[in-house]
């Protein structure tokens, strides 16, 4: 029974140190534009048998926890007016487009700028995709102007329409590193409006995930005060049946 307990215990707190991986994470990219939080999902795992049937009653079903997925909070950050005409904010659940060395790939982050051979590029470097492809952009051309629907213009006329997509089942994508995700089935964004000279903050609440930070650390810890005591109720049961024995 004390082992049963201590098991129970441990699938507890293994799944505490992911959620608090979760809320850590978070927590970083309080400041990140365009950065979606992220909540863990967790589910009753029954045993379905039990190791040992040498008592006289029914064993006790056990229980352990475990997480069971994770869940994108894509709901809107804020959004600040910065005036950089390469800022790009989305009104509505669209994202956009950019190609990376592993394909093609999707974010909330409209931070852009153009790179020194004159495509327009996400802070890491990656094409920002349009409709017929990257944007490519002259030495002499200047006044970039970004339309509602997300046509992009110059001084040189139309450059193309930034490639913005959405999906049926936002939960199905998967996310990656530097603030993108990818999979899913994207569709075009018919609803999704861009803002020019604007970007989306992180929805992250620096003051919610730090209390569920605390939240998560307490009842680790009450776990492991439990786990310490059913470990000295154990070393105080085999003292008993040695002093029994001899």
């Amino acid at each position: 029974m004390i082992e049963n307990a201590q098991l129970i215990s441990l699938s507890r707190q293994m799944a505490l140190q992911r959620q608090m991986d979760v809320v850590a994470n978070n927590m970083a990219n309080v400041n990140t534009t365009g950065f979606k939080s992220e909540q863990m999902l967790f589910e009753q795992y029954d045993m379905p048998v039990a190791r040992d049937r040498d008592f006289q009653g029914s064993d006790q079903p056990l229980a352990y926890v475990q997480d069971w997925a994770t869940v994108h909070d894509l709901s809107g950050g804020d959004i600040i007016q910065t005036g950089n005409p390469l800022d790009v904010a989305l009104n509505g659940d669209g994202f956009f487009s950019v190609q990376t060395s592993g394909g093609e790939r999707y974010t909330k982050s409209g931070a852009f700028q153009i790179s020194n051979t004159g495509q327009l590029v996400d802070l890491n470097g990656n094409p920002v995709l349009g409709q017929g492809g990257p944007f490519q952009f002259g030495p002499a051309e200047k006044d970039v102007a970004i339309a509602a629907d997300g046509t992009v213009s110059t001084s040189a006329g139309i450059k193309g329409r930034l490639k913005l997509v959405e999906f049926a089942q936002p939960q199905a994508l998967n996310r990656e590193g530097d603030n993108l995700f990818s999979g899913g089935t994207p569709t075009p964004s018919t609803k999704t409006q861009a803002m020019q000279g604007s970007l989306e903050k992180s929805n992250v609440s620096g003051i919610t995930q730090m209390a569920e930070m605390i939240r998560v650390t307490r009842s680790y810890e009450s776990i492991a005060q439990l786990m310490s005591r059913q470990d000295e109720m154990r070393s105080a049961a085999i003292q008993r049946l040695g002093s029994v024995n001899a």
